[in-house]
């Protein structure tokens, strides 16, 4: 092996171990070591000796082990960073998922979608689906901020399933610069997802 490609497997190599079990990633990640082709054969090298493991077309992992269950998924989120990175857009969770990211679902549902600026993709990984769907600027206008996880979980559950106990529960889970950032984001929600956001950001009764 060229001494050159033996620099660019040890870069690469390296990298990953630097990130841990569990780092999901695409060739993107090694751009700034290489050429396209040499990170491809980096990369079809170590997933040949088992030490990656090809997830979908351009998607990879550095898998976690268990003793017992032996390889791992990776968590959902983190596919979902790597496809982001890879084609360069953003990402909101949605659905149930947002839900259970704030508390409020003890569930990681089956199904994971996260709402993009980017093309509708799908990834299968074992039993879980992960989606990533494409949607409005105005529904994007507040991906990455806990505002955009509270109006896309309560968008989920639907005005009828949210109670004073939910709300209580946001309360306590959120920051005062969380709740702050609520009322500024009102109007990126729904009337009704904005009178609930109005309620868990109001101050705390004497």
């Amino acid at each position: 092996m060229p001494r050159h490609a033996q620099s660019i497997d040890y870069k690469i190599r390296s990298r990953i171990f630097g990130n841990k079990r569990g780092w999901v990633f695409t060739p993107r990640h090694f751009q700034d070591l290489g050429s396209s082709a040499a990170i491809e054969v980096a990369l079809r090298r170590l997933k040949a000796s088992s030490t990656i493991r090809q997830l979908a077309r351009g998607i990879y992992d550095y898998p976690r082990q268990h003793p017992v269950l032996g390889l791992l998924n990776p968590a959902a989120d983190a596919v979902a960073r790597a496809i982001s990175t890879r084609d360069v857009t953003r990402l909101q969770p949605s659905g149930g998922y947002a839900a259970n990211l704030l508390g409020l679902s003890e569930q990681v549902p089956m199904k994971v979608v996260f709402l993009t600026d980017g093309p509708t993709r799908k990834v299968i990984l074992g039993k879980q689906t992960i989606i990533l769907k494409q949607t409005t600027p105005k529904n994007m206008a507040t991906a990455g901020r806990t505002s955009g996880l509270v109006i896309q979980a309560l968008r989920h559950l639907g005005s009828r399933h949210v109670d004073d106990s939910l709300i209580a529960s946001l309360r306590q889970r959120l920051d005062p610069a969380d709740k702050r950032q609520l009322l500024k984001d009102l109007q990126h929600a729904p009337a009704w997802v904005a009178a609930v956001m109005r309620k868990i950001a109001a101050p705390e009764p004497c």
